[in-house]
This record gives C-alpha cells, sequence and structure tokens, in this order.
C-alpha cells in the first residue's frame, strides 16, 4: 500500500508545490497555523516547500515517537535541496531521493547512510518486513558504523532469545493481537477465539505483524502450536515489559504478578499504542488487539 503524501507550501511557492505534488502522487495543502497538525493526522510522508525554519517550529510541538512521526523532508524555496528532517530511516531519505526526479538534489544526514551502510530500517523495508523491538535499532545500528553485522534468517518452527542488541525483524503488519489463556488450552481454542477477535474487530490476518503474549506461557503447547497453525509469529514478552503498560482492563492475571495479559502485550509489541479491540474473553482465552 502506497504512503500518502502531502506537499504542504506558503501561498507564493504553490505552483512548484503543485509541481512536487504531480511527481509523487501527493496532495497539496496550503501553509497556514494548522497546515502541519492536519498532515501529521492524516499523512505519512510530507514534503514542506519552505525555509527548513518554518518547517521545523512547526513541526516541533508535534512530534511523539520516531515510528509514529510522519517523515518531514525540507524543499527550499529555490527548489536546490531536500533534506530529511524527521523519519530518515522511515521514509524520508527515500522521499529526499524521489525528489531527485525534479532535479532537487536529495541531502541525506542519517550515519549509516552518509558512511554506505545498510540501516536496520533498510534492511527491513528491503526484505518487506518490520521490527519489532523497535528499541534495538539504535544499538544495531551503532555497532553498523563500526563493522558488518550478521543477518541471520531463521524459517521455523523455531525459538529465538534475542538480546537488546538484536533486532527482530518479521513480516510486514499493521496490527499485534495479544493472547492470553489458561494453561493447558488446545490449539483449536486458540485458533477459533483468535479468529472471532480479528473477525469483530475487521482486520484481515495477513495485516497481523506479531502475536503477543506474557514470558511466563512459553511452555503452553497448545498457545505455541495455535500460532504456528495460523501462520503467525509469536514473541514472549517479561513482566517488566507488560507491566509498565497504562491502563489495562482489569485481570485476573494479578495473581500471578501482571497488569494483564492480552491488553498489555499487544500495547507492548505495537507501533502506535492504540488498543483497537479491549480484551475479549473466549472461553479459556482472552485477546486484544492494538496497533
Amino acid at each position: 500500500m502506497t504512503e500518502k503524501t502531502a506537499v504542504i507550501a506558503l501561498e507564493r511557492f504553490l505552483p512548484d508545490a503543485h509541481r512536487i505534488a504531480d511527481s509523487l502522487g501527493a496532495d497539496v495543502i496550503s501553509y497556514g497555523p494548522e497546515a502541519f497538525r492536519a498532515a501529521f493526522t492524516g499523512y505519512r510522508r510530507i514534503v514542506a516547500l519552505m525555509s527548513a525554519g518554518i518547517a521545523v517550529r512547526g513541526i516541533a510541538p508535534l512530534l511523539t515517537d520516531k515510528w509514529r512521526d510522519p517523515a518531514v523532508v525540507v524543499v527550499g524555496p529555490d527548489l536546490r535541496y531536500a533534506v530529511p528532517v524527521v523519519g530518515g530511516h522511515h521514509g524520508g531519505n527515500d522521499l529526499a531521493r524521489e525528489l531527485a526526479l525534479l532535479g532537487i538534489e536529495p541531502v541525506i544526514t542519517t550515519a549509516t547512510e552518509t558512511r554506505g551502510k545498510e540501516s536496520v530500517e533498510g534492511v527491513a523495508a528491503r526484505s518487506g518486513c518490520d521490527v519489532v523491538n523497535r528499541d534495538s535499532t539504535r544499538m544495531v545500528n551503532a555497532a553498523v558504523l563500526d563493522a558488518d553485522v550478521p543477518l541471520y534468517a531463521v524459517t521455523g518452527p523455531g525459538i529465538v532469545v534475542a538480546g537488546p542488541g538484536v533486532s527482530l525483524l518479521v513480516r510486514k503488519g499493521e496490527y499485534v493481537v495479544g493472547v492470553g489463556c489458561r494453561k493447558g488450552v488446545p490449539a483449536a481454542d486458540v485458533v477459533g477465539a483468535v479468529g472471532r477477535a480479528l473477525q469483530e474487530a475487521g482486520i484481515a490476518p495477513d495485516e497481523v505483524l506479531v502475536y503477543a503474549t506474557t514470558v511466563k506461557k512459553r511452555g503452553e503447547a497448545g498457545l505455541l502450536r495455535a500460532v504456528a497453525d495460523l501462520g503467525g509469529n509469536l514473541v514472549f514478552l517479561d513482566d517488566e515489559m507488560l507491566n509498565a503498560q497504562e491502563g489495562p482492563t482489569p485481570s485476573r492475571a494479578a495473581l500471578i504478578g501482571l497488569a494483564g495479559v492480552a491488553e498489555p502485550s499487544a500495547l507492548a509489541a505495537s507501533k502506535r499504542k492504540e488498543l483497537v479491540l479491549a480484551k475479549q474473553a473466549y472461553g479459556s482465552v482472552t485477546v486484544a488487539i492494538a496497533r
């Protein structure tokens, strides 16, 4: 799916903005007090045709997280340079390079690219994957600057225990399905519960990034089999990560020292930290979905 792009420009630069937009298949937004706020809501890529100072002041109050913020590329009024100022590894560099077709020179400043190296995010994009443990990318990208970092492909079935300096890449998807279950649950019960939850939320199975649960369920054979039958990837999250999530629905998981399982698992591994389906109980299985 092509990510939506907007070109924001002061009124005097609108003719050039339309030319850029035509090249990118983008929408044009006339600059005003709420232009960047509107663009951050509805677009994943933004070209700001204006001085860098105006653009930076406009986007600064809106920035939240590099995985959720749109990529922003500033193009000077003279149309000479395209400078990614936000989200270089998250679409900004690619957007700047697309503008080269109009004779606008991309100015790439991300450390890996300036050294001729490929970032974790670049590997993920090239392989049609996404990064599950996003905090790992800073450490891995820093290591890439100093040496060749090995890339391992595990086709499964298998279990991977990844430390903080290992980035886990899986097939792209928008949603994380958090799963809790009683001990000894049959695989068929988990498959049925997940299927009902996805149907209620209007989500197709191929839109799922990963399934997530507590590390306490590592030995739950029915859960492991169910996720394999669903063709998905199951990640196990530790107690600290689950208990750090805010506002889960009250849960019996308090008996095992957790604020919850399904909702905290879905939120902890999700990109936007938005719950789209609150915890639902289907017999001995609970399911929550976040994005």
